[in-house]
């Protein structure tokens, strides 16, 4: 486990509240949530399904807006300080998702799947060469030329991955990563992220499963619509 405690801290959430309209009724999915994530650190956040642990993940991304509150991302309020247009630079430059059912684009190679959201980065012949060795370096250079429908869900899983870390983002967002595979599978996902978080990368993933957040440095538990330690 890794000491956080001289760390700076990279996120920082202060008295999150969201809510969706549901029919006829309101409901609070989060209800002042407070979370502070220190630059290295894995931090793993455990709830039920429908806690509103992804709403959460999305909110400190900046794919969605809170009702009020506050995150801060090195000390830059996402919401107050930026435009959407800037939101969107932001999360394009420094945050990375991997989501639990991958989110390929079908018509696009491993490659090209790979390379999508650095297209208003580095120049396309840097971003291709960059994209060649991240899926290299992720066991997947024998599949560069294939379509998502040809991968195991693993290999599609590491796709995910690849494209997520095609900016170098300060901070990879994790939503059930493993969910949708095999055991065996999943730990071979979580050794990689492991090895990510081995060479400093910032990682806060969402689970409901105890034995996958045992991996994180930290956990926390996500019941109610508030964070508590696990």
């Amino acid at each position: 486990m890794n000491d956080t405690s001289v760390q700076s801290v990279s996120v920082s959430v202060e008295n999150l509240h969201k809510q969706y309209r549901m029919g006829s009724e309101d409901v609070r999915v989060l209800r002042g949530v407070d979370l502070s994530v220190h630059q290295g650190e894995w931090l793993a956040i455990l709830g039920a399904s429908g806690s509103g642990k992804s709403t959460l993940l999305h909110l400190i991304g900046g794919l969605d807006t809170p009702d009020t509150g506050t995150v801060h991302f090195n000390d830059r309020d996402i919401y107050a300080g930026l435009s959407t247009a800037k939101r969107d630079r932001f999360r394009n430059q420094h945050v990375g998702f991997v989501f639990q059912f991958y989110h390929l684009l079908p018509e696009l190679n491993v490659l090209e799947n790979t390379m999508i959201t650095g297209m208003i980065g580095p120049r396309r012949r840097e971003l291709r060469d960059k994209a060649g060795a991240l899926l290299e370096r992720l066991g997947l250079s024998d599949r560069l030329r294939h379509k998502p429908k040809e991968l195991s869900g693993g290999e599609r899983q590491r796709v995910a991955i690849a494209r997520a870390l095609i900016n170098e983002p300060d901070l990879l967002l994790a939503d059930e990563p493993t969910g949708n595979l095999d055991r065996a599978t999943g730990l071979t996902i979580l050794d990689l992220f492991a090895e990510l978080h081995a060479g400093g990368q910032t990682i806060v993933m969402v689970t409901h499963d105890e034995s996958i957040a045992e991996r994180a440095d930290r956990s926390l538990t996500l019941e109610n619509g508030v964070l508590a330690p696990h």
